[in-house]
Parts: structure tokens; C-alpha cells; sequence
């Protein structure tokens, strides 16, 4: 679809904007006492298929079902719907190579996939059949696999596939003609070799390992990165603060969880800039980004509930809304 073709798409999205969960919502959700009463809440306001008697993972699910349905119904393109699912589809392939060369069967590993799901990667590994992956992504399972097989070293594997994912990720940001869609992209390299680069200092990885796994973008110098990642990580901060990420730096000195509210509230900044654009994918997908991050925000705070945390722990860990 050109720029223009989405001008009735973003009309149908205004109407939906009014539908999403606001911080308020959120706060409200926070102080309740249950996972069962902020199930209701939700339930109240549209989310599931009505049913009371559904479970969390059942209601969330079905939310997000529904926002897959729209992108398709307002005609999205294909290019821009794959770009969004690179990271799940990347997992997909790791977890099947680990699967079939391990033969341990984990029925939570994986993401549902039209074209790649399950049972999909697992028949074109086991057959070898590379030529029905995505291009870039076939080259990488072939190599993945190899390894696999040779070494049964499940951290190589990680570090191939997870590099090859942020590479195309990459790749995406820098081809694309889609402003919005380059400028996420981007966002997703870079907090992905932030949260690489502070793992590895943590666990004390060597600087030819580091290199490896981070991916090369526009906004951050990685072979600087990778040198003060393989120092400490207060080399990282100090890089960190000098590159402009200076509130990444304090969220990291509070926790990780604090960084993982942050990395997520940095993304909603780039979906900001779509509340006033008026012909482009931009507001389309910045709301189903925007559903997916509320997703999230409301498992954290079921879970929490469930799990007898305080108020003020859900609070400092809940993500700012786009609503």
C-alpha cells in the first residue's frame, strides 16, 4: 500500500485509539486486590470474547488474535506485518534446531506462526528443506544447525540466531521507505545490544564473543560498546552516558527490570510520533504495538497479584500507555 492508501485505515485506527487502556486504567488496575478482579476490569472493557469464566492466559491470547485480525482487515502490508514478528520468528528457528537436535520436547518454546510455527520449522529442519525459509534466515539455520549438531553448544547457537535476527532487524530499518517502521527497527537493534552488552559484562564474556553478538547500527558505535562490555560494566555506563543514554544508565543502576520498564518506554516514544500522522502505516501499527504493549503491562500485574507482590512493586514496573 502507498502513504495515501492508508488514509481510511488511520481513520478506523482514531476510533479504535479511544478504546486503549490509559495510565489511569493502569493505576486503577494496580490497586486492585486480585488477578480474578483485574481479569474482570479488563473483561468489562472488551477484552476476550466476553467470558467470565476465562482464564488470564486465555483472555490475553484472545486480545491478541484480535489485533492480528485488524492488521490483515486494514490491509497491511505483508513486509511491514513480517518486520514486526522478526524477533518471534528468530526464536522459532532457535528453539526448533534445539528441539530436533536435543530431542527434548518444550511446548512453551515457541510463538504461533502462520507460516512458521511449530510444527512448519520443525519439518524444514529435520529434512533440511532451507529453501523454504526467508533468504537471510536460511543461511543462518543451515550454519545454526551444523553447529548444533557438531557441539551440542547451545550458547553458540544462541549468540548465531540471535545476531542473525538483529541483523535483519537492521537490514529492515535500513531498506525500508517506511520512516516509522525504520525508526522502531532502529530502536529495537539498539536496546537489543544495550541489554547484550550489559549481560555480557555481568558474566564476564570475552571481547571476541561480545563482537559476535552485537549488531552493527546507526546509532550506537558497537566496537566501542563491545570493548567496554568486555571491561565492566561500568564501562558500559560510562559509554552509555556518553552516547545519550544516560536515563538507560540510572534505570540499569536501580534494577533490570527497571531497564526492561525503561527499553519498553523508550519504544512507546517512537509510537508517540504517530498520534498526529494521517497517511502512513505509522498510526496502524503503532497501535497494535501500543495493544501489544498493554498486553504485556497486564500480565506483569496479573502476575503480581497472583503472586502476592505489593502495590509498589507493580507500580515501578508497569509501562507508560499510549492510550
Amino acid at each position: 500500500m502507498r502513504d495515501a492508501d492508508y488514509i481510511y485505515a488511520v481513520a478506523c485506527i482514531r476510533a479504535k485509539e479511544k478504546t486503549l487502556l490509559t495510565d489511569a486504567d493502569v493505576q486503577t488496575m494496580v490497586g486492585m486486590k486480585s488477578e480474578k478482579e483485574v481479569l474482570s476490569y479488563l473483561t468489562e472493557k472488551g477484552w476476550g470474547n466476553g467470558s467470565v469464566d476465562a482464564d488470564m492466559e486465555t483472555v490475553l491470547s484472545e486480545e491478541e488474535e484480535k489485533q492480528m485480525k485488524l492488521l490483515r482487515t486494514l490491509g497491511v502490508d505483508e513486509r511491514i506485518i513480517d518486520t514486526l514478528f522478526i524477533q518471534e520468528l528468530y526464536h522459532n528457528l532457535k528453539a526448533a534446531i534445539k528441539e530436533v537436535c536435543t530431542g527434548l520436547d518444550d511446548g512453551q518454546a515457541f510463538y504461533e506462526h502462520e507460516k512458521y510455527g511449530k510444527n512448519e520449522l520443525m519439518q524444514i529442519i529435520r529434512e533440511k528443506d532451507f529453501e523454504k525459509l526467508p533468504e537471510d534466515m536460511a543461511a543462518v539455520a543451515k550454519e545454526a544447525l551444523d553447529v548444533m549438531l557438531t557441539t551440542r553448544d547451545g550458547q553458540r547457537l544462541d549468540v548465531m540466531i540471535d545476531r542473525a535476527c538483529l541483523d535483519a532487524i537492521e537490514k529492515e530499518a535500513a531498506t525500508t521507505k517506511d520512516k516509522f517502521l525504520a525508526d522502531y527497527a532502529e530502536t529495537k537493534v539498539v536496546i537489543s545490544d544495550i541489554k547484550i552488552a550489559v549481560r555480557a559484562a555481568d558474566t564476564r564474556k570475552s571481547l571476541k564473543i561480545i563482537e559476535q553478538a552485537l549488531a552493527p547500527n546507526r546509532r550506537l558505535d558497537v566496537k566501542g560498546l563491545a570493548i567496554a562490555a568486555a571491561n565492566s560494566r561500568d564501562a558500559v555506563y560510562e559509554f552509555l552516558n556518553k552516547a545519550g543514554f544516560g536515563a538507560a544508565v540510572e534505570a540499569l543502576k536501580d534494577s533490570f527490570s527497571a531497564f526492561e520498564k525503561w527499553c519498553d518506554d523508550h519504544v512507546m516514544k517512537t509510537l508517540m510520533n504517530q498520534k498526529t500522522n494521517i497517511q502512513s502505516s505509522g498510526p496502524v501499527v503503532a497501535f497494535f504495538l501500543a495493544k501489544q504493549n498493554e498486553i504485556k503491562t497486564a500480565r506483569i500485574i496479573m502476575t503480581a497479584k497472583a503472586n502476592g507482590f505489593s502495590n509498589e512493586i507493580i507500580s515501578e514496573r508497569v509501562r507508560k500507555m499510549y492510550g
